[in-house]
């Protein structure tokens, strides 16, 4: 089978790596891909923005499958536009993928149904916010309602704070168009976890767990960021829990979005605050996270084609993902600045040389290669990602793969995992 990957990220390499190993898979390609992802797939030119662009392509090389990785395309319809060519694509419809497009809607829609997460107000306008603003006590996270590449969130210590950054983003100021609308939140306290699983519009089948680290510095300091790591082990969710995400959080969604007309088909990202009042839901996300991706698959046993065909036909089931035990973990790589401006360009040496390195595999999120070395070309670079065959093994190997990678102004979080190390050292 010709399997076409829409994206550029390290989630999308991780995704072409897995596939490849699929017996059924002749031949990957991606649009458009990144200087790594060339090395293990044909990567094509193509606007992620533009889903007309990518349906030509499709055209030209008639994959037998297409799989997207990143949330723009699905929020631009592109699976509706395939599927109405007569191809088979994995994600949700634009019409499902607002759980992600528009977290407005996605409150909206966990209320309706029952699904426990923070207090929140929709604002649209200045006076929206002043009237909102009352009824919270600091801190107060402030989100803009639409897409903003995991940008779009910010936790303010006052009032007065949220009330400067709600209007920056609904003045255009910041976020551009994304935050025309926004949401407030209560701020919840706890350990955060994504939980992701597989759905064919009704049954449902659960990926193991990890943990993101969104923060840019040490010890969870810093802006926002897309995610500086993740791991994923089975000691972060144990099969009573997982039996209730399942009944309260996942299969409320499914039944809820099939129910409003919108039945919801592919990976169902639930991103959770493990609070003292029990699970919350922090936000959906219509695909795969990244970096979770990264260590979640590097866990995986099944054939992920198999999965994908499954939830496109409608025969998911929850015993068709197998696992292995052993941890993985994933450190990013980033350009120096990242979030902020960073400079692009820098030579990247030592790669191949992590690659080497006995259950790591790095993962390319922003680069490109040119005259025989990659260069960077992205805020998040690398994932550098290991498997062990426990917790402590997993970070060794991933932080020995990060110290044979140099490039100018890269920077990393030292800590992946650490605390969950440091609590449970025997794991």
């Amino acid at each position: 089978m010709k399997v076409l990957v829409l994206g550029s990220g390290g989630r999308e390499h991780a995704l072409v790596w897995k596939l490849r190993q699929s017996p059924r898979v002749t031949q990957v390609y991606c649009v458009p891909g990144n200087g790594g992802i060339a090395g293990d797939a044909q990567c094509l030119p193509g606007d992620l923005k533009n889903p007309d662009s990518l349906l030509e392509t499709a055209v030209r090389i008639q994959p037998d499958l297409a799989v997207v990785g990143p949330e723009l395309p699905l929020s631009l319809g592109v699976v509706d536009q395939f599927a109405l060519r007569g191809f088979r694509i994995f994600g949700p419809t634009a019409a499902a993928a607002r759980l992600e497009s528009s977290k407005a809607f996605a409150k909206e829609f966990m209320q309706r149904h029952n699904i426990p997460t923070a207090g929140y107000a929709v604002c649209a306008s200045e006076a929206d916010l002043r009237d909102a603003l009352v009824h919270f006590h600091p801190p107060v996270v402030v989100k803009a309602d639409g897409l903003a590449a995991g940008k779009g969130v910010v936790i303010c210590n006052t009032k007065d704070e949220a009330a400067t950054v709600a209007a920056d983003m609904l003045s255009g100021k910041i976020l551009e168009g994304a935050g025309k609308r926004l949401v407030l939140e209560e701020f919840l306290e706890g350990e955060e976890l994504s939980f992701m699983v597989l759905s064919d519009g009704e049954r449902i089948a659960p990926l193991v767990a990890a943990q993101d680290y969104k923060r840019v510095g040490d010890g969870d300091t810093g802006p926002n960021t897309g995610g500086m790591g993740s791991y994923s082990t089975d000691a972060l969710l144990d099969g009573e829990m997982q039996e209730w995400l399942l009944t309260h959080v996942a299969r409320p969604v499914i039944d809820g979005m099939k129910a409003e007309g919108s039945a919801y088909k592919g990976i169902l990202y639930c991103g959770l605050m493990m609070t003292a009042r029990g699970p919350m839901v922090l936000e959906f996300n219509c695909r795969f996270g990244d970096p979770e991706t990264q260590p979640v698959l590097m866990r995986m046993k099944s054939d992920l084609l198999g999965a994908f065909i499954a939830s496109i036909e409608g025969r998911v089931s929850e015993g068709d993902l197998k696992w292995s035990h052993d941890p993985a973990v994933c450190v990013v790589l980033a350009s120096g600045g990242y979030p902020g401006s960073y400079e692009v360009g820098k030579k990247i040496t030592g790669i191949e040389e992590a690659d080497r390195l006995e259950g790591v595999k790095v993962f390319h999120a922003g680069t490109t290669a040119r005259d025989g070395a990659f260069y960077t070309a992205g805020g998040r670079v690398l994932g550098v990602t290991a498997r062990g065959a426990d917790l402590a093994q997993a970070v060794e190997r991933a932080y020995a793969g990060v110290a044979r990678i140099h490039f100018d102004g890269m920077h990393y979080r030292k800590d992946i995992a650490a605390r969950t190390l440091k609590s449970s050292p025997a794991e």
